[in-house]
């Protein structure tokens, strides 16, 4: 196995709760109105040290979209998904951003998102409303 490069980001980065290797900037926040099945997620415009797994089609709160999960290159958990293609004219404005799940990261300042109870269910991964 080769030697891991990974990028190192200047200013407030979220990170891999698991291994805390940075993945986004929150200058490069798009929305925090979307929810995951952990609850609240982040629609980013760029992220870094992360791979995209198959792309495969999805029925989200919104639509059909055209997704691949992203792993942290730091240890390989699921952090999110990009979004490949939406299949609504609407909602193409999501295609090439990333999500990444506030229950899988850190925040800038060392925080952790629990997610939600187990008393809610979220039907889908999508944005609520932006």
């Amino acid at each position: 196995m080769g030697r891991l490069f990974l990028m190192h980001l200047e200013g407030n980065a979220y990170s891999c709760k698991f291994c805390r290797t940075h993945l986004g900037l929150a200058a490069d926040i798009i929305s925090k109105s979307f929810h995951s099945k952990h609850g609240k997620a982040y629609l980013f415009n760029r992220v870094v040290n992360v791979t995209s797994g198959v792309k495969e089609d999805r029925l989200m709160m919104t639509g059909m979209h055209t997704v691949s999960d992203i792993f942290c290159v730091g240890c390989g958990s699921i952090v999110g998904w990009k979004y490949e293609s939406a299949h609504e004219k609407s909602q193409r404005y999501k295609e090439g951003k990333f999500i990444l799940e506030r229950f899988k990261v850190s925040g800038p300042d060392g925080s952790h998102y629990w997610g939600i109870s187990h008393d809610h269910h979220v039907g889908g991964s999508d944005a609520d409303d932006l």
